[in-house]
């Protein structure tokens, strides 16, 4: 399990959750969100850059994931094996 970014901002009514990256990641990807009350795993569906689909997103990037459970500021974002 390695940390790829960090959660910034989260839309509650889309679900959706802006993850700020330290690492590669790309549709398909397994990740795992973790915080002081969170902690679940996913496959990442899709990825967005300024609302425009892409199928991958470098470290720098700043990135939107639809996410199955409510996520916070600060949780963390692992990519599994």
């Amino acid at each position: 399990m390695k940390e790829i970014g960090t959660i910034n901002h989260y839309y509650t009514k889309i679900k959706v959750a802006i993850v700020d990256l330290k690492a590669l990641v790309k549709v398909g990807d397994k990740v795992r969100i973790i915080g002081a009350t969170t902690d679940f795993s996913q496959t990442i569906g899709s990825i967005e850059i300024e609302h425009e689909k892409v199928e991958r997103a470098k470290s720098g990037d700043s990135i939107g994931i639809k996410v199955r459970k409510r996520v916070r500021k600060k949780d963390i974002v692992y990519k599994l094996d």
